[in-house]
């Protein structure tokens, strides 16, 4: 592949809403700075309050009076499909807008672009495997009953910065298949893929309002967030946030899914190889320098081996390649804005305060003069409620506690307000599981960091409400009603939904 500063857009200075592209209201502009040299990576227009008024009224024409609902799941799929195409198409330049955008390694990002295609095809497929019509026998044994699901109506899709293709995407798509309008609100740290993903739609003939693209600030966020005409709030990002969003919601009985932080912690078990678990724990808090909201950033180690995981972890961190995220050799990239380094750098000083000790990291990495670079960070002798172990840090740091044992382990994992993700490192599948069950996290894997797109993903506690991915998440869109009728209706005897 090769890399320019930039990433070719159609119309970089308008706005898709209503089918169209258009000039914002206002003269607002969003810079996208990379994180690598801090250059100017795009420039694009940023929407103010009048035009978030125009896309929810143009979402909302859509669903009440346009085709799109009225289409079969099998339809709407194929215009899915056709957008599909056209993001295949242009996966350089999805892959290029990781990196510029957020410092993502250039021989990752692609990886992760291939994630969010696959969530196309996912989605598109269950159009014919989702139980949209199920029938179901009355208590009384007269007449027939049907649970249908319907869409909810329109929806906001809101997107954080560190994965903002991915997570866009695994909202966008089902929304659609189940038959709803959507305005996209990325975060404005990461507009690029949600402007290819508007090129996508109009390409695929998306019916005007279906689809509209909202970059802004959270000020013009907050419009959809408060609107009556919204019906569904989707957000992923900061607990502070959804926090607030939830609030609002809940006053205007809205609905919303909020997939939020995580401070998720890896369960060493007594019989796991020490060198083994190092390389994983080191490789898990370096991916995207820690800026994951699952990331593993909690390594609960047994109390008799503490001082061999010390040495292990660090050494394995110690030998990870910070730089340019262009560079085949590099492991690790930059953070992905100046903001976000300050605040790594502050929970580092807060770790050492509160007494801590720093084995690794901690400071710019030599050589790096330029741009948002950390060196991987470990922090030994932490207790559980030190204020590093216990809020998210969203960088590449990871705090190593001590378990006396198995009970012990699981106590510390769940001293925690947050339940998103977690990890059970043992070879013995029986005590995984008995581990995995005792931990109060919305998804645990055995022996890796493991993310499945089929699979439904969201957290516990103040790591979110509801959930995304596969079918259950596909649910999430969409409304249950139920029918009471004499008899079948001649579309479901003649097999059709």
């Amino acid at each position: 592949m090769t890399y320019s500063s930039t990433v070719p857009l159609a119309r970089p200075d308008a706005l898709f809403i209503d089918g169209t592209w258009r000039e914002s209201a206002s003269d607002r502009r969003i810079t996208v700075v990379s994180p690598h040299d801090e250059s100017v990576a795009a420039t694009v227009a940023a929407a103010d309050a009048a035009d978030a008024q125009a896309s929810i009224a143009a979402a909302r024409r859509a669903f009440d009076s346009g085709p799109w609902p009225r289409m079969t799941p099998r339809e709407r799929a194929e215009h899915l499909a056709r957008m599909g195409e056209h993001l295949r198409a242009r996966s350089d330049d999805l892959a290029r807008a990781y990196t510029l955008q957020v410092g993502a390694l250039a021989s990752v990002a692609p990886f992760l672009v291939g994630g969010g295609l696959q969530i196309v095809d996912d989605v598109v497929s269950y159009a014919d495997t989702f139980d949209w019509v199920r029938e179901d026998q009355p208590t009384d044994g007269q007449g027939k009953a049907l649970i249908v699901r319907e869409p909810l109506g329109t929806v906001a899709a809101i997107a954080p910065w560190n994965a903002p293709f991915t997570i866009m995407l695994n909202k966008v798509m089902p929304a659609l298949l189940a038959g709803n309008s959507v305005i996209m609100k990325p975060a404005p740290e990461t507009p690029i893929e949600a402007f290819i993903i508007a090129e996508a739609a109009a390409a695929a003939g998306l019916p005007a309002g279906v689809l509209n693209l909202l970059p802004a600030d959270r000020d013009v966020a907050n419009e959809l967030v408060v609107s009556d005409g919204i019906d569904k709030v989707s957000f992923t990002g900061s607990t502070a946030a959804g926090r607030q969003i939830g609030a609002i919601c809940g006053g205007r009985i809205g609905r919303c899914t909020l997939e939020l932080g995580g401070k998720s912690a890896a369960v060493v078990l007594d019989d796991y190889d020490v060198e083994t678990a190092a390389r994983t724990l080191a490789f898990v808090i370096s991916m995207f320098s820690g800026q994951i909201c699952a990331s593993l950033t909690r390594a609960i180690v047994p109390k008799r081996r503490y001082g061999d995981f010390v040495e292990a972890i660090g050494a394995a961190m110690a030998a990870i390649r910070v730089g340019d995220p262009t560079d085949p050799a590099s492991q690790m990239g930059p953070l992905a804005m100046a903001r976000q380094l300050e605040t790594v750098r502050g929970y580092i000083d807060r770790g050492t305060r509160e007494g801590a000790r720093l084995v690794t990291g901690g400071e710019r990495p030599a050589g790096l003069d330029r741009g948002h670079y950390l060196a991987p960070t470990l922090f030994a002798d932490v207790d559980s409620g030190h204020g590093i172990a216990q809020e998210e840090i969203f960088g590449p740091v990871l705090s190593l506690i001590a378990a006396e044992d198995e009970a012990d382990a699981i106590r510390i994992a769940n001293d925690s307000r947050y339940g998103l993700y977690g990890a059970v490192f043992t070879d013995d599948v029986d005590a995984a599981y008995r581990v995995a069950r005792g931990i109060r996290a919305g998804a645990v894997t055995q022996n890796a960091f493991k993310m499945d797109p089929r699979l439904p993903f969201g957290g516990f506690k103040q790591s979110g409400i509801g959930r995304e991915g596969g079918l259950v998440g596909l649910a999430g869109y969409t409304d249950t009603k139920t029918l009471l009728l004499d008899a079948l209706p001649s579309t479901l005897v003649a097999g059709t939904r």
